[in-house]
C-alpha cells in the first residue's frame, strides 16, 4: 500500500482523538480500526497496527496517572503481569475460537455495563471495601479479560473497569488508572505476536502511536480534573457505541437472531 505524508498526518490526528477517549473511558478502537481498514489494509494488519497504537496510548495514560500517585504498584504489577501473559495466549488462540461467538456475546455485556454505570452508584470517587483479594483477582479475573483482549478486543477496557470497580472496590479515577495499566499489558502481550508474525504496518503504526501518546496525555488530564463526572457518562456512551458498532455488522449472529425473531 502507498504511504505518504498526508495519510500519516490523518492517521496521527485520528489516533490523537482516539487516545483521548481511551484514556478516559476506552473505545478508541471505534475510530482507529475503521480508519486503518479505510487505508486498504487487510483486517489482520489493521488489528496488529491498532494494537501498537493502543498499547502506546495505554502506556501514555498510565504514565500520567502514575505521576499523580494514582497507581498502587503492589496491586498493579501482579494484575499487569497476568494480563500480559493472558493477552499473548489470547492472540495465540485467536484461530481456535470463532469471532462470531464473541460478536454475539460482547454487545450484550457492553449494554449491561452501560446500564450498570448509568444507573447504579457503583462508580464513586472514593474507594470501598474490596470483594476479592488481590491474588484471586490477579490470577482468576484478570487472565479472563486479558485473554479476551488478545483474542478479540472490543470493550476490554470497559470489562477491566467494571471488574476493578466492583471486585477491588476502587473509586472512579483510581480504577481508570489501573484499567489503563492492565490494558497496556494485555495489548503488549498480543502485540508481541503480531510483531513476530510481521503484520504491523510500521510507518502508519508509529505515526498513530505518536498521536495516541499525545491524545492519551490530554485525556488522562481531563479524567484527573473532572473525575467520575466525566468518566461515568463517557463509559456509558462508549460502551453503547461499541455495542452498536458490533451489532451493525451484517454478519453478527445476534443481529440475525433479532431480525429472525421480529421479522420472521
Amino acid at each position: 500500500m502507498h504511504v505518504d505524508f498526508a495519510l500519516l498526518a490523518i492517521m496521527f490526528a485520528v489516533a490523537m482523538v482516539a487516545g483521548a477517549f481511551d484514556a478516559i473511558a476506552g473505545g478508541g478502537g471505534l475510530l482507529t480500526v475503521p480508519a486503518l481498514l479505510l487505508t486498504g489494509m487487510n483486517p489482520v494488519a489493521a488489528l496488529g497496527t491498532n494494537k501498537l497504537q493502543g498499547a502506546v496510548s495505554a502506556i501514555s495514560s498510565t504514565s500520567a496517572f502514575a505521576r499523580r500517585g494514582l497507581i498502587d504498584w503492589k496491586t498493579a504489577l501482579p494484575v499487569a503481569g497476568t494480563a500480559a501473559v493472558a493477552g499473548l495466549c489470547g492472540a495465540l488462540c485467536a484461530s481456535l475460537l470463532s469471532p462470531r461467538v464473541l460478536a454475539a456475546l460482547v454487545p450484550v455485556l457492553l449494554i449491561v455495563i452501560a446500564l450498570y454505570f448509568g444507573f447504579s452508584k457503583g462508580l464513586k470517587g472514593e474507594d470501598v471495601h474490596p470483594r476479592l483479594t488481590l491474588p484471586v483477582f490477579a490470577f482468576c479475573v484478570t487472565p479472563l479479560i486479558g485473554f479476551y483482549d488478545g483474542i478479540f478486543g472490543p470493550g476490554a477496557g470497559a470489562f477491566y473497569m467494571v471488574a476493578i470497580v466492583t471486585l477491588l472496590g476502587y473509586g472512579a479515577l483510581k480504577a481508570t488508572a489501573h484499567t489503563k495499566l492492565a490494558n497496556a499489558a494485555s495489548n503488549l502481550g498480543s502485540l508481541s505476536l503480531f510483531i513476530l508474525k510481521g503484520v504491523v504496518v510500521w510507518p502508519i503504526g508509529l505515526a498513530m502511536a505518536a498521536g495516541a501518546f499525545i491524545g492519551a496525555q490530554i485525556g488522562s488530564r481531563l479524567a484527573m480534573r473532572f473525575g467520575a463526572r466525566l468518566i461515568r457518562p463517557l463509559l456509558v456512551m462508549m460502551s453503547c457505541a461499541m455495542a452498536v458498532k458490533l451489532l451493525s455488522d451484517p454478519a453478527n449472529p445476534l443481529r440475525h437472531a433479532v431480525v429472525g425473531l421480529f421479522g420472521g
